[in-house]
């Protein structure tokens, strides 16, 4: 369930009318629903109720301040995997002691920076990482809680480019080589091995991969246990998937099922990361219709949004919903499009042969499910300013990330000595040198 729906003959976000933002802000921009993500967490946590269980959001689908403050505000810890996101989880509101920090190539300064704000946990992917943590935390009279992130060499049967959980992955300690990672842990005199934890992928839409996995997890703790390990936690990741178009995903109480089924008996705490589960559906991009127009038996529909406001079709094949903001008739009949944007590449295609109804230039079209993977992904190629981005919450909308401007796209970039403009040199162009004079 989301909150952008018809009312009246314009699509709405919550009480608000996409239509009136766009007047506002400009196109593209994206908008999210607090009421969604609200209700998300909620359903999510719920499903969850009655086992031992931290929800610490990814911040990797979204890490707009706002939206991690909507979630630190109802409880959510966070899943950071750089030393920016954890800048901005703190930023937002999460306590230092709800967040782990995940992420397969933690630099020694991104270590530092958890140590000292005390995190709750360290998912540690290598032995050499292990011995880093210690390192640094002795340094600092500190000790680091750590977990294993182990591989379990289980298909998520998902996209190839979001499997995490194959051998052939960069991702964790491969499962036979976790007893002697933990044995190395408890050698070293500044970690404190208290958990394990996984991830397979993402937009999973099968339980039997979290089964594997899960039950993979399960066994490896109780054989470290036997080993003297005190295993207290197990990190269960995240992965759950979304329906975009007409995937049928598992809701979270059948997901929370296989994970307490899978556990118990154990007595472990969990740690649950969901990310595009919480947020996918609680945004749109909005984005305006440049031109229609026809060539080589196709009708392109070129909008002002493009693969640096919305990557995933580009970098996954991906499939989203796309409606008019204006209802259309009943009766409107629908013709197969390509919907495009203006970036010099032919990858800059968000559906090719999609049914839509008629549009024309200057109609506003709604890019459904883009609230995960959409604007933390963009980029300003083509020297296109990051996409704005705006949340609603009842009848009140907020800008919550600026279009920048083109000053402060430029602003970190600087003239070399050797191109600055001279007294009598015009700009841009060049000398000739000696070995060219005439």
């Amino acid at each position: 369930m989301n909150h952008f729906d018809y009312r009246d003959g314009a699509l709405h976000a919550e009480d608000v009318a996409l239509k009136d933002i766009a007047e506002a802000v400009g196109t593209p921009f994206y908008c999210y629903s607090t009421a969604t993500i609200e209700r998300h967490y909620r359903v999510f946590t719920a499903a969850f109720a009655d086992a031992p269980a931290t929800v610490c959001y990814s911040l990797k689908a979204n890490s707009n301040l706002a939206v991690v403050r909507t979630l630190a505000e109802l409880g959510a810890g966070a899943d950071v995997v750089s030393g920016g996101e954890l800048r901005r989880a703190l930023a937002a509101g999460v306590p230092a002691e709800r967040i782990v920090f995940s992420g397969v190539g933690k630099t020694r300064d991104e270590m530092a920076l958890g140590l000292d704000a005390a995190i709750l946990q360290f998912n540690v992917e290598s032995v050499a990482e292990l011995d880093a943590l210690s390192e640094l935390a002795a340094a600092a009279g500190a000790r680091a809680p750590v977990a294993l992130r182990i591989n379990p060499d289980v298909d998520a049967r998902t996209h190839g480019k979001i499997t995490t959980g194959t051998r052939a992955t960069k991702f964790g300690i491969p499962i036979a080589q976790a007893p002697a990672a933990a044995a190395r842990a408890a050698t070293l005199p500044a970690v404190d091995l208290v958990g394990l934890a996984v991830h397979i992928g993402s937009q999973l839409t099968d339980l039997a991969p979290f089964e594997a996995a899960f039950g993979r997890m399960a066994d490896l703790a109780r054989t470290l246990r036997a080993d003297g390990h005190a295993i207290e936690r197990l990190d269960l990741g995240g992965g759950l998937g979304i329906r975009y178009t007409d995937e049928t995903p598992p809701d979270p109480e059948a997901y929370a099922a296989v994970a307490k089924r899978a556990v118990s008996g154990l007595g472990c705490r969990l740690l649950l990361e969901p990310g595009r589960v919480l947020v996918g559906n609680a945004g749109v991009l909005v984005t305006r219709v440049l031109d229609v127009k026809e060539a080589g038996g196709h009708t392109f529909v070129v909008v002002d949004a493009a693969m640096n406001d919305l990557l995933r079709p580009a970098l996954y094949d991906a499939q989203h919903a796309i409606e008019p903001v204006t209802e259309p008739l009943p009766e409107a009949a629908r013709a197969p499009v390509d919907v495009v944007g203006p970036v010099c590449e032919s990858a800059d295609s968000f559906t090719k042969n999609r049914p839509l109804p008629p549009v024309a230039a200057g109609d506003l079209l709604a890019i459904r499910t883009a609230g995960a993977y959409g604007a933390v992904m963009a980029s300003s190629y083509n020297a296109r300013p990051l996409t704005p981005e705006v949340l609603v919450k009842g009848s009140a909308y907020a800008v919550v990330r600026r279009r920048p401007s083109f000053d402060e796209t430029v602003a970190a970039e600087h003239m070399p000595d050797w191109l600055v403009e001279t007294p009598g040199r015009a700009p841009g162009r060049a000398t000739v040198g000696r070995r060219g004079a005439a």
